[in-house]
C-alpha cells in the first residue's frame, strides 16, 4: 500500500508541474490585455532616454534651432537688389562702403563662408538688429540668444574676442542693455576689416563680379 501511494503522489506532482509550465508559456489574451491596462505600458510607445532633458523633452527646441541654422546657411542674408558696377567698385575704396551696402554685405558673407568665418558677419548683423531694440523683455531674451550663439565657448559659432571684452559681456549679462555687445561688435568689425576684407578684394570672387558687371555695363 505504501508503494502504491508514493506512486500516485509522484503522478499527481508530475501532472501539476506540466500544468504550471503550460500556463506560464501561454497567457490568455484577456489576462495579457488586463496586465497592460494595469501597468499602463504601451508597446508602441517610444523608449525615452534616461537623459530626457537633453534629447527628448527639448526635441521641439532643437528643431527650431535647426531651422534657424538652415536659414543662416542660405546664399543671401538680406533682401537687396543686384549691385551696380559703381557700387561694386566702391567696395574696393573702403570696408565701410562695402558694409553700408546690403549687396556688399551679402557678397562678403559668401566669401567669409568659404573661409569658415561666416559667424563674424552673422554676429555683426545680429548686433545691428539688437542695438535697435527698446523693449526690456526683448532685450534680455535677444541678449541671451546672441550670447549662446556667438559668445559662449560651447557654441560652434563662437567669435574671437579678447578676454577684456568677454569679461565685460559676462558682467553685463546680469542685466543686459541694448549696448551690451557694442565693444564686441566693434572688435569683430575691425577683425573683418583688417583680416578678411583685403583677401576678399584680391579674391577671384570679387574680380569675377566686377568683370561680369563691367561687361554688362552700357559704358563698356
Amino acid at each position: 500500500m505504501g508503494s502504491e501511494r508514493m506512486e500516485m503522489r509522484k503522478r499527481q506532482m508530475s501532472v501539476q508541474q506540466e500544468s504550471a509550465v503550460a500556463g506560464g508559456a501561454a497567457v490568455p489574451a484577456g489576462q495579457a490585455q488586463t496586465g497592460q491596462a494595469q501597468t499602463g505600458h504601451n508597446p508602441r510607445a517610444s523608449n525615452a532616454c534616461c537623459f530626457c532633458w537633453c534629447c527628448c523633452c527639448n526635441r521641439d527646441e532643437r528643431n527650431r534651432k535647426v531651422s534657424y541654422d538652415v536659414k543662416e546657411g542660405t546664399a543671401d542674408c538680406e533682401e537687396c537688389p543686384k549691385p551696380t558696377l559703381d557700387e561694386v567698385r566702391s567696395w574696393g575704396q573702403s570696408f565701410d562702403k562695402l558694409m553700408c551696402c546690403p549687396a556688399g554685405r551679402n557678397a562678403f558673407r559668401q566669401f567669409l563662408r568659404t573661409e569658415f568665418s561666416e559667424e563674424n558677419m552673422l554676429f555683426w548683423l545680429a548686433c545691428e538688429e539688437f542695438c535697435q531694440e527698446t523693449n526690456k523683455g526683448s532685450i534680455e531674451e535677444k541678449a541671451r540668444v546672441i550670447y549662446e550663439d556667438y559668445i559662449s565657448i560651447l557654441s560652434p559659432k563662437e567669435v574671437s574676442l579678447d578676454s577684456r571684452v568677454r569679461e565685460a559681456i559676462n558682467r553685463n549679462m546680469v542685466e543686459p542693455t541694448s549696448h551690451t555687445f557694442d565693444d564686441a561688435q566693434l572688435q569683430i568689425y575691425t577683425l573683418m576689416q583688417r583680416d578678411s576684407y583685403p583677401r576678399y578684394m584680391n579674391s577671384q570672387a570679387y574680380k569675377n563680379l566686377l568683370n561680369t558687371l563691367s561687361e554688362q555695363s552700357p559704358e563698356s
